[in-house]
């Protein structure tokens, strides 16, 4: 199946050939489809603190945070195109004689609403500005109607370019002093919680190569006014998904596809593959945030309080935890530490002992313990489920019959089983990707991320290269199967702190508007 020059474009992107056969295994067998136990709910999975133990974190986190190193991790190599799907396929059909664009009450997230508010929306005065420069009244365009002009300017090269942007470089938000990018967003709201008793704020950025440059011309430009303002100095790092983590693409009859040159295809491994990234930081807490998910200053303060409970919940987690660990590896552990931990595990981890302690010495017991704490640590906010799509949290049975809280994708669930359908229309919040991270062990560090893992939480989809039909499959979810196997706990938090941007539209929502 694969000549010499194969082996050599494997070899090349530094991919194990193990990982090229378990791809093509998948594809011919598929992958299985989660099997749902229940919904995680509150009191059953979920757990929802009253306003003293809000306080007691928090304060917790304010206490410990100066001391140690936090780094906020954004993945925002994702393509701005989505957001602008619309604005594409109505570029394609529209011309003047038309009548779209009369409709007295437009839905929200059609062209002529986005028009009609144009002047309301974040990159409005740049948009106008690049149109004037070039001879051109954004004013009476819209009274002309020459939507396509205006529409070709906020796309393409001459204008604002933003089908060819990452979403981190688009301008969500406008202020006094002029409008700010996401991943300016991303770095205010850093200041605010990853700041150490030096005052640095570590934040992390997963991009793509070709956008390198103009991040940093951004950050460049941007990041010693924001260090002015917060009183806080930046250290910004980046990273590119590894070819490595890409995967081979194939035809429908599941052999390896080839590009017109006779070479192999491969695709990025889907925001799974960032797994690899994440397992490169240094740091002892990581929040993981989405690029889109931001919203302007004046509604900045609840993410700020739940971004330091879940940051203090994992604290109070991990301390009890390494705490145990390091009176074990001393050989400290007496019978009422082995109650104590048992009884924590299971009300604060959701972790049970299943296992029968008669059948096993106490020694094989105590290391049973052991294992099940010694992993990596996440504590992901839950929100109430309001309608908006997105992975949801659920307790989850796998092949060995075991529990376990997972993050779940509706694509995961088999909808032809009556019981699984139901257990879904039954859940009641979803994941908004809200969470924080302990990577490293009791003694610092970096725990091998890969071996949380489960491998048979892929996705496999449809696409095509050249007018050909090919099968692409994405690495197990990075919040979903990555870290199937961390130490998991589900905190609720309120819907204010998930205001997403998935179309151009959303920037209209009251949320990302300034007033």
């Amino acid at each position: 199946m694969f000549s010499k020059d194969d082996l050599d474009q494997i070899k090349a992107k530094e991919i194990e050939f193990g990982r090229i056969e378990d791809q093509l295994a998948h594809f011919r067998s598929g992958y299985p489809y989660i099997r749902l136990f229940k919904p995680a709910i509150p009191g059953d999975g979920i757990h929802t603190l009253n306003d003293e133990e809000k306080t007691f974190y928090i304060q917790l986190f304010d206490q410990t945070a100066p001391d140690i190193q936090i780094m906020k991790f954004v993945p925002a190599s994702g393509a701005a195109s989505r957001m602008f799907k619309h604005l594409f396929e109505f570029r394609e059909k529209y011309h003047l004689s038309d009548q779209t664009g009369q409709d007295p009450n437009p839905d929200f997230n059609s062209v002529q609403y986005l028009l009609t508010n144009l002047k309301t929306i974040a990159f409005f005065p740049e948009l106008q500005s690049l149109l004037a420069n070039d001879g051109s009244d954004i004013t009476e365009l819209l009274q002309h109607r020459e939507f396509g002009v205006i529409i070709d300017y906020i796309l393409n090269g001459k204008g604002l370019n933003y089908s060819n942007l990452p979403k981190a470089l688009i301008s969500f938000h406008a202020y006094p002093a002029g409008a700010r990018t996401s991943a300016e967003e991303h770095l205010v709201e850093a200041a605010h919680y990853t700041r150490d008793r030096h005052g640095i704020s570590r934040i992390h950025f997963t991009i793509s190569p070709e956008h390198h440059k103009k991040f940093k011309e951004l950050f460049l430009r941007v990041v010693s006014k924001y260090e002015l303002r917060y009183h806080v100095g930046f250290d910004i790092s980046f990273s590119f998904q590894k070819s490595s983590t890409d995967t081979l693409a194939v035809d429908e009859n599941n052999l390896p596809f080839r590009d017109q040159d006779g070479t192999l295809l491969f695709r990025p491994g889907g925001h799974g593959a960032l797994l690899d990234n994440l397992n490169e930081i240094e740091a002892d807490l990581v929040f993981i945030k989405n690029i889109d998910n931001i919203v302007p200053d004046r509604l900045k303060g609840p993410t700020y309080f739940y971004k330091k409970l879940i940051g203090g919940y994992l604290l109070s987690v991990q301390q009890t935890i390494f705490k145990f660990l390091k009176k074990a590896d001393n050989h400290q552990i007496i019978d009422q530490d082995i109650t104590e931990i048992k009884e924590f595990a299971s009300e604060r981890l959701n972790i049970e002992f299943t296992e029968p302690v008669s059948s096993m010495s106490s020694e094989k017991h105590l290391e049973t313990i052991v294992t099940k704490l010694s992993r990596p640590i996440r504590v992901c906010g839950m929100v109430r489920n309001e309608g908006e799509p997105g992975g949801g949290p659920y307790w989850v049975e796998n092949s060995k019959g075991q529990i376990s809280l997972q993050i779940v994708e509706s694509s995961q669930i088999d909808m032809s089983d009556p019981d699984q359908r139901s257990i879904l229309n039954s859940s009641t919040h979803f994941n908004p990707v809200d969470l924080v991270c302990s990577i490293k062990d009791f003694k610092g560090k970096v725990f091998p991320l890969s071996k949380f893992v489960d491998r048979e939480t892929g996705f496999i989809s449809l696409k095509s290269s050249g007018g050909k039909i090919l099968k692409a499959q994405e690495l197990p979810g990075l919040w979903n199967g990555a870290m199937a196997d961390w130490i998991t706990v589900f905190l609720e938090v309120p819907i204010i702190t998930f205001n997403p941007v998935k179309t151009v539209n959303d920037l209209l929502r009251k949320e990302h508007l300034p007033v």
